[in-house]
């Protein structure tokens, strides 16, 4: 159970609850929730192997292939989005329908469906019956990052288990070498304990959209909004989008190559949804990079700076800091925060961006 212990290292009650199923015998279903970059796969990975090696004749053997990604296990089948969602008929073919196959050796098969918010009510629904009385061979491992998007019906079939976002100390330790000692730092802190989005505020692309972000704060401070700086937020959010189509489609004729058929509308319409998810999810980096600033203003304001989030920016906050209301900073960061929890509401983004960042000037004039 090394590989599990390993995976489990920051997970202390995620440890606890799979190390005592292996103990009684693993239930047929479980829903590993938490936050992006949490470590659910590698979770799931190492649970799987070890279901399977307890099953097999060459325990050690069995470990090593499902360990391995991908996996030449032939009992582990493992599906992941190729966009934005599960396609309904590679849930039915490669987890409903295969499931009823015996193991192709030892006593166990293991399905694993990454991003399980990601399947249709369609999929879900069909998944049920599995959910409900799956062979006695089979068990379902279901990865979410938003469980609150599953069917009730799916959810309360599966057992849960929580993951925890990653300390900061373990993201700085881990991404260390990637960029400046400071701005690595920075980069845990803001990340919120998810290592995907550190790993992308440590790209070239991140940089861009926290540089725009900071440019946006900075011009509402010094009342010149009437320049509009929020749109180069938009555009690093439409780029992005662009970049996550053309991804897609390009993953998507790679499987109409391998046989796998679709539309050109239903290929059509999976490119878009992957470009607006990526779009939402860079505008929504942006804004909450805008907030963090604000509230590292308000802490410096207080005389707060050791809890500041922004910590390779300490001399820029120090100077927008001076002579700043505290007060008037929070309410700022709780603003934008309005602001991104309304893009839920398929408001108009540029008007909403050009309202905020008005409204902020108001404030702080």
């Amino acid at each position: 159970m090394i590989a599990l212990e390993q995976a489990t290292e920051h997970q202390g009650r995620a440890r606890v609850a799979l190390s005592a199923a292996l103990e009684a015998g693993p239930s047929h279903a479980y829903l590993l929730r938490g936050p992006r970059g949490s470590g659910k796969r590698a979770v799931a990975r190492a649970f799987a192997a070890e279901i399977l090696a307890a099953a097999a004749a060459e325990p050690e053997d069995a470990r090593r292939r499902a360990l391995l990604d991908p996996s030449p296990h032939p009992d582990l089948v493992w599906l992941a989005p190729r966009g934005a969602q599960h396609l309904v008929e590679e849930v039915r073919e490669r987890v409903i329908r295969a499931s009823a196959y015996r193991p192709f050796e030892g006593g166990k098969r293991v399905f694993v469906v990454e991003a399980a918010e990601a399947m249709r009510d369609e999929s879900q629904n069909a998944l049920l019956k599995t959910l409900e009385e799956p062979p006695d061979f089979v068990h379902l491992i279901l990865l979410s990052s938003e469980p609150e998007a599953l069917l009730e019906t799916v959810a309360s079939r599966c057992q849960p288990v929580e993951l925890a976002p990653y300390p900061a100390a373990v993201l700085e330790a881990e991404l260390a070498g990637a960029g400046g000692e400071d701005e690595v730092a920075a980069a845990a802190r803001l990340a919120g304990g998810d290592r995907e989005r550190a790993e992308l505020l440590l790209s070239a692309r991140g940089r861009e959209v926290r540089a725009e972000a900071e440019r946006c704060v900075a011009a509402a401070l010094a009342g010149e909004v009437a320049a509009a700086p929020w749109r180069a937020l938009l555009d690093r959010a439409e780029a992005a989008g662009e970049d996550a189509e053309a991804a897609t489609r390009e993953a998507l004729e790679a499987e109409a190559e391998a046989g796998l058929k679709r539309t050109a509308r239903e290929s059509g319409e999976e490119a878009k949804r992957a470009a607006r998810r990526r779009r939402t999810e860079i505008l929504e980096l942006g804004l909450e990079l805008c907030a963090i600033w604000l509230r590292d203003l308000a802490a410096l304001a207080s005389g707060a700076e050791e809890v500041a989030y922004n910590r390779d920016r300490l001399e820029q906050l120090r100077l927008q800091a001076a002579g700043l209301d505290p007060t008037r900073a929070r309410g700022g960061a709780e603003l934008v925060q309005e602001t991104r929890r309304g893009f839920e509401l398929n408001v108009s983004e540029e008007l909403a961006l050009e309202a905020l960042f008005f409204r902020l000037e108001r404030l702080f004039a």
